[in-house]
């Protein structure tokens, strides 16, 4: 799928937004200025989210919760995170299951959400950015809708 610009990235969010559900993991891959935050931060407006989402660069994991957004979502991002065992310090073993996870730099944590929706953003030539899927079983039906 091609995203012409960061309005079309925050768009594809929206339609993802429509299909998550608590105890779904999103991951997010591509190198920096993909649009990686753009698609996290359209899935949080279409949930709700007034506003703009900041990066959790800097937080690593940024928390959203009912009122604020209709589901709770966790937006996480492991750019800064050298070794994956520090993100059993993060608690997401315990909010994966009544949240959805949206993790910029999966691959910080290889292994860790072996059922995500794995999506990877390439930047390309024209500005344009190219958007692949792994779509395991548990999103089969859904992926059919975007």
């Amino acid at each position: 799928m091609i995203l012409d610009n960061p309005a079309a990235s925050a768009a594809f969010g929206a339609r993802l937004a429509a299909l998550v559900a608590p105890g779904d993991v999103v991951t997010l891959s591509g190198p920096l200025g993909a649009g990686k935050t753009s698609v996290a931060r359209g899935l949080l407006a279409a949930l709700g989210l007034a506003g703009e989402a900041p990066s959790p660069s800097f937080a690593i994991v940024q928390p959203y919760d009912v009122p604020e957004v209709r589901m709770p979502v966790l937006h996480i991002d492991l750019y800064r995170i050298d070794d994956p065992e520090e993100i059993d310090e993060l608690g997401l073993d315990e909010a994966a299951s009544d949240s959805v996870l949206v993790v910029e730099w999966p691959e910080r944590a290889p292994g860790w959400w072996p059922y995500a929706l794995a999506l990877t953003l390439e930047m390309l030539p024209d500005g344009s950015r190219r958007l692949t899927a792994a779509v395991p079983p548990g999103w089969k039906a859904r992926w059919q809708q975007i």
